[in-house]
């Protein structure tokens, strides 16, 4: 690997969110309450695995977001998942960018964004995950009924994660508006927007492409399981 989205976690892990990781020489995670996600270096040997193992303990998993994962023997692969990351060329059409009826979410937020989380499944989203970035929202009679924000964070690029809407209030442009001014504002500091998305998911990934983004290759998510 030599460019950094190909191993984004690590260079996040690494990088300017090293503050909510922890760390054991050359394998590192989230803390377990903001983000499921561990990482390894861009090549690692077999001590990088050892490290890895020590850090979450012999026969506990972990989750690697990588462009490739290639566990070693002794490791149990419990799943694998492939997706696209995404990522934004231009900034967003300026109809996407009006912010309108967006609203920034808080801790005291938590409650409903995980139960927003849990109804659409966007992707994980832990009680500490809104400390990794900025998070917008809209609310309908107080009820939030969308949300998206900031998730990895590595030099020069942030995520974009957690985008979703509540059934019953899809097709109102809700999606667009918030990925919208977080691509704005991430323009705005003169970094790049990225994001990644289901494979199977072509309304989601048609949304992006509406948006400015491409896609620039495929990801690879797999549980493992330390040797006991």
């Amino acid at each position: 690997m030599t460019d950094p989205l190909d191993n984004a976690v690590w260079h996040a892990l690494t990088g300017p969110q090293h503050d909510v990781a922890q760390r054991n020489a050359s394998a590192a995670r989230y803390e377990p309450d903001v983000a499921p996600f561990a990482a390894l270096p861009d090549e690692p040997s077999a001590a990088a695995w050892d490290d890895l193992r020590a850090l979450v303990g012999p026969g506990n998993g972990a989750v690697l977001f990588r462009a490739e994962v290639d566990a070693p023997d002794g490791w149990e692969v419990l799943w694998r998942g492939i997706g696209f990351q995404m990522v934004a060329t231009t900034p967003p059409p300026g109809a996407a960018r009006d912010g309108a009826g967006v609203t920034p979410l808080g801790h005291a937020d938590v409650d409903d964004m995980t139960d927003l989380v849990a109804r659409t499944r966007p992707g994980p989203f832990l009680p500490r995950t809104i400390t990794l970035g900025t998070y917008l929202g809209v609310r309908l009679d107080g009820k939030l009924v969308a949300m998206a924000g900031e998730r990895m964070r590595l030099d020069g690029f942030t995520e974009v994660s957690a985008v979703c809407v509540h059934e019953a209030y899809r097709g109102r442009g809700y999606a667009a508006r918030l990925v919208g001014e977080l691509v704005a504002r991430v323009c705005a500091r003169r970094e790049t927007a990225f994001l990644h998305v289901v494979g199977d998911n072509a309304p989601a990934i048609a949304l992006y492409e509406k948006l400015g983004f491409v896609v620039r290759r495929t990801i690879e998510a797999a549980g493992v399981r330390a040797p006991g």
